[in-house]
């Protein structure tokens, strides 16, 4: 697998990352139970900030794309390639997307659903 990084691209590395590693999944470059590259060997090799590497892992651990078994490394799950269909930010996005909508219908304005969500955040 290689992974090559485009600092002029708009998209943000962590997604630049998750996107290639979802596209060598689903074209059979790396299958269910392959190690991939420890976080500070990938930032390392990519020369680019762990934190960064850390949170591209993070969000595939959470959309079961990858498996993270501490000091034994991190793994393509074995689920991976029907995981990598679903796209979870596509769902929040569609789901703020009814949200707002609803709001507005009902008179609420942009200023007040930002002061709220904000407060719900917080607490």
């Amino acid at each position: 697998m290689n992974i090559t990084i485009d600092i002029d691209d708009p998209k943000p590395i962590f997604a630049q990352l998750i996107d290639q590693i979802k596209q060598a999944i689903g074209s059979d470059k790396i299958a269910p139970g392959d190690p991939l590259p420890s976080i500070r060997q990938l930032a390392n090799d990519l020369e680019v900030n762990s934190k960064t590497i850390s949170k591209a892992y993070k969000l595939l651990e959470r959309d079961a794309v990858i498996q993270m078994k501490g000091y034994r490394g991190t793994f393509v799950h074995p689920n991976a390639k029907n995981n990598c269909q679903v796209d979870l930010s596509e769902w929040v996005t569609s789901q703020f997307e009814e949200l707002i909508t609803r709001l507005k219908e009902a008179g609420i304005t942009d200023s007040e659903m930002r002061i709220t969500f904000n407060d719900v955040l917080t607490n």
